[in-house]
């Protein structure tokens, strides 16, 4: 079954409609990895990075979040 990606448009909407604050917190709830990658396509491909270095490094650190394994805890 295809993966149909409907977050990467609603979030480039609100970028591309003035509501950083809005898309950064949606970035922190990103649904995966893979997700985020095609947020960061559609951001550089908009070419929004330099209005908007902010949304750009959230993008970056959650990648990076998401990538990393995981450290287990005992309960």
């Amino acid at each position: 079954m295809s993966h149909v990606n409907v977050w990467t448009p609603k979030v480039m909407a609100l970028l591309r409609g003035g509501n950083a604050t809005a898309a950064l917190a949606q970035i922190k709830v990103a649904p995966s990895v893979r997700d985020l990658q095609q947020l960061r396509a559609a951001f550089d491909a908009a070419d929004l990075a330099p209005r908007l270095p902010r949304v750009d490094e959230a993008i970056a650190d959650q990648i990076d979040a998401m990538s990393a394994p995981r450290l287990h805890r005992s309960p």
